[in-house]
């Protein structure tokens, strides 16, 4: 198997540590988004989107979307419950990451940490919705170990992914104890130095 990825990507990173749990054989192939790798023709033949991650299977199959990706590679792993509800509520998580934390905590911190923007600059309607992202996570992590139940599931590795960084897009991860318990009980379940630990 082949990960196309970029290590700045949360996106990408969540594909790496389903991976690197399971032990999955895999060849790392860089593609710097930032130097619009993604453009090139030979990558839109694998994904017309033109986004990382992509992975190319042992028979030659492509396949997008990280947590499309982290889905199948997972499909028989203790990453997704037993119980049909219980893997229901995991992609509820899934599919809410995508639309209403990614683009909120995700692009916050790219503006920042890649273009430079103080977070005054940042737009306000933005910033309120990865707040509020982040006031719902609390909420639900005040009573519950894991997302979904009491050991880590996809959902998890969904939201640890730019959870963790939200400092960096001027979050004050401060102001949601629960959800900086949880991030330091997923990066310990994934096997995950904590982020600004040094090797």
């Amino acid at each position: 198997m082949r990960i196309y990825g970029d290590l700045n990507s949360g996106n990408c990173l969540k594909v790496k540590w389903v991976c690197d749990a399971l032990s999955l054989p895999y060849d790392w192939i860089a593609v710097d988004t930032l130097q619009g790798e993604t453009r090139s023709p030979e990558f839109l033949a694998l994904n017309p989107a033109g986004q990382v991650p992509v992975v190319v299977l042992d028979d030659g199959r492509p396949l997008a979307q990280s947590n499309a990706i982290i889905r199948y590679l997972a499909r028989d792993s203790a990453f997704v419950p037993r119980d049909p509800y219980l893997t229901a509520k995991m992609d509820e998580w899934l599919f809410w990451e995508q639309y209403s934390h990614e683009p909120y905590i995700a692009v916050c911190r790219y503006q920042m940490v890649y273009l430079g923007k103080p977070a005054s600059a940042l737009d306000p309607d933005r910033v309120r919705r990865g707040q509020a992202a982040l006031a719902l996570m609390e909420r639900h992590l005040t009573g519950t170990a894991f997302l979904v139940g009491d050991h880590c599931t996809l959902a998890d590795v969904a939201l640890l992914a730019y959870t963790r960084l939200a400092a960096e897009g001027g979050f004050a991860l401060q102001d949601y104890p629960s959800v900086c318990r949880w991030i330091g009980d997923a990066e310990r379940a994934l096997g995950l130095a904590p982020v600004g630990a040094t090797a």
